[in-house]
Order: C-alpha cells, then structure tokens, then sequence
C-alpha cells in the first residue's frame, strides 16, 4: 500500500507511543502532548500498511510563524525518504497557510547533530536565525529552593528570540500573550526564569555566572516538582565565553559541545 499522511487520531496512540519509546532513548516528549496536539490541530501521521510510522505537527506561533515540530519516524523505517515526505507536506501545509493569511514563516528548531533535519532545511530553503547552548543538570546537583510564581511583563521579556522550553518566540506584545498561556514565570530573589507549561527546560531571563548561581536551585525546585531527576538551561549563544564557570555551577553540555548546540532555522513565505 502507498504510504499516506493525513491527521491523527485518537485511536493511533499506540502507534504515537511505540514512536516516542524508540526515540530519544525513550525520553521523548511525544507521548506526553499527544492529546494536546489533537486538540490544537495541524497534526500529522505518516501511515504505511495500516500501521503508522510517522509524525509531523505544525503549532501556530506568534508573528505568524507556523512552528513545526515532531517530526519523527519510527527507527524501522528510516532511511527511506519518509522523513523527506513529511517535510514536503508540511512545507506544502505552511504555503497553503500563507495563502489564507493565517502565517509568514516557518521556523523549527533542531539539536546541532542532527545532521538529517538540518540537510532537509537547507536545502528547502530554511536558514539559521539563531543559536542557542541547552546545558543539562541534574536536581541531585542543588539544595532546591521554592521560587515564587509571577505574572510576567513585556519588561520581563529582556532576549530579543524568547526560548520556550523548545519553541521560540519574537518579543512582543503578542508572545507575552502567548508566553502567559503557555509557560509560567518564576522569581527567585528577583532573578526570574521561565518554565513551560509541559516539562524541565527553563530559560533565565538574565545571563550571568552570579545570576545562574542564584537561580539553579529554583530551577531544581521546578523540575523537582515535575518528577524530574534532571533539567535542562536554554541560553543565547553568547555566553559562549562563560563555559567554564557555566561547567563549575554544574552545568553540562550534551556530547560536550563547544559551539551553540540548538539551532533554529527561519523559512520565510510568499
């Protein structure tokens, strides 16, 4: 049978779930936001001979980005063009959505290894917006301590590219929005991170070595909270020279990466 992409479903869980343990060493977020992402829509399953393989979702973002993000195909079936397919389709998704006015661009992030995604972007004609470092940690590392919940403030909001979790966001009005629905602001002594909703990678809003020090066993507290043993720091790719004071604090840097590690690529639509 020819394989074909249409819109999940509730009953491919298992499919969806057998994907998300295959992947990642089976800490994939995938199975966790499956019924999030029928929800929201714009979510996608490759399928071959009744069984599905593959997924895709495009997340509308402020500024009319189109954000795509899962794309995944199970380890069985890899290597055979189906991950080119699904990025066909959603390229072909994104254009459909631009005629309707609804966004502007396409944008996804990636891991700097992943050298398959980053092809596939190039040579559709993607490009590089921004870089960032994501460090990991482990909560054993810190003593937690409890920050408070704030409501953020667009004066909150001091990068220009806002990580959130894994999907970035343009500071403005808009995102502030968004970023209130979608993630949660923390306050430690007046130094202030943010936290999405949905798992432990964080980003501080100030970056610097006394900053991170203050602000490492909140993070800890956080993802504590969540159930996690580890957590992981988005940081802009200029603080490229506080490496070592970054590894003394406990962080570490996934395949010991030197250069910023998370890529995010742009794909601007007529």
């Amino acid at each position: 049978m020819k394989p074909f992409i249409r819109e999940a479903r509730a009953e491919d869980r298992p499919f969806i779930e057998e994907i998300s343990r295959l992947t990642w060493g089976g800490e994939d977020y995938l199975a966790r936001v499956f019924d999030e992402w029928l929800r929201d829509g714009h979510f996608y399953v490759l399928e071959v001979d009744g069984k599905v393989i593959g997924t895709a979702k495009l997340t509308l973002l402020p500024g009319k980005v189109g954000w795509l993000e899962g794309l995944r195909v199970h380890p069985d079936y890899r290597g055979r063009g189906y991950g080119r397919l699904l990025h066909e389709f959603m390229l072909e998704l994104g254009s459909k959505l631009a005629r309707e006015g609804k966004v502007e661009a396409l944008e996804f992030a990636t891991y700097f290894l992943n050298r398959e995604s980053i092809s596939m972007a190039e040579r559709t004609g993607f490009h590089v917006k921004a870089k960032f470092f994501v460090f990991g940690a482990k909560t054993e590392s810190f003593e937690p301590e409890e920050p408070e919940q704030v409501e953020p403030t667009l004066e909150d909001l001091t990068l220009g590219i806002v990580p959130v979790g894994w999907r970035f966001v343009r500071r403005s009005e808009e995102a502030l929005g968004w970023i209130r629905v979608n993630a949660e602001l923390y306050d430690i002594n007046g130094f202030r991170f943010l936290a999405p909703k949905e798992g432990t990678t964080f980003t501080p809003l100030e970056v610097g070595l006394a900053t991170l020090k203050a602000i490492l066993p909140a993070m800890a507290w956080v993802a504590r909270e969540r159930s996690g043993e580890e957590f992981d720091v988005m940081l802009p790719s200029g603080v490229k020279p506080l490496l070592p004071g970054l590894k003394r604090l406990g962080l570490f840097l996934w395949d010991e990466a030197e250069e910023p590690n998370v890529l995010v690529f742009r794909k601007r639509l007529e």
